[in-house]
């Protein structure tokens, strides 16, 4: 990793917004942000509800939930941005924001998954998104903090606690 590398924060990076237009990561400088990759279709979809939870618990102290859609993983993501936007809010409320549907493995991968994917999680784990829900805290310091098993609950003990260690 060069010098520039390790000083840019995966904020920096450009991506749409699900509903068109720039999702504007940089007005997250200074917050905590959990980057989900997530699916409309999947087992683990029920984590919405606890993503949705933690947004309401911790969306005042300067934390937001992103949400990044992507088909990769057995095409459980095959919505439009409509379908998608609808599905969220509709079925699990959720009110943090949704970037545009995007490639986080290959050689299409999104510049953003391209700088989380190098951050080991707690097994050691670095390089591809092995499915839907894995999950990236970047600190207020636009540095990612921590990462983890697409399993791992949003309300773990192990994810609260490494988000209220970024709120401080």
């Amino acid at each position: 990793m060069t010098t520039s590398d390790q000083t840019s924060s995966p904020l920096d990076t450009e991506i749409g917004a699900l509903k068109g237009g720039s999702a504007e990561l940089s007005r997250y400088a200074g917050q905590a942000v959990l980057v989900v990759n997530v699916a409309s279709k999947c087992g683990l979809t029920p984590q919405y509800t606890g993503l949705e939870r933690l947004q309401e618990r911790f969306g005042g102290q300067g934390f937001t939930v992103l949400g990044v859609p992507c088909n990769q993983f057995m095409g459980q993501e095959p919505g439009s941005a409509d379908e998608i936007a609808e599905f969220c809010s509709a079925t699990y409320g959720v009110t943090f924001p949704l970037t545009e549907k995007v490639d986080v493995n290959g050689e299409n991968r999104h510049p953003l998954y391209d700088r989380l994917t190098g951050f080991a999680d707690a097994e050691g784990h670095t390089g591809d998104i092995r499915w839907n829900f894995e999950k990236f805290l970047i600190g207020r310091d636009g540095q990612v903090a921590a990462r983890f098993a697409p399993q791992t609950e949003p309300e773990s003990a192990e994810v609260v606690s490494a988000i209220e260690a970024q709120l401080g």
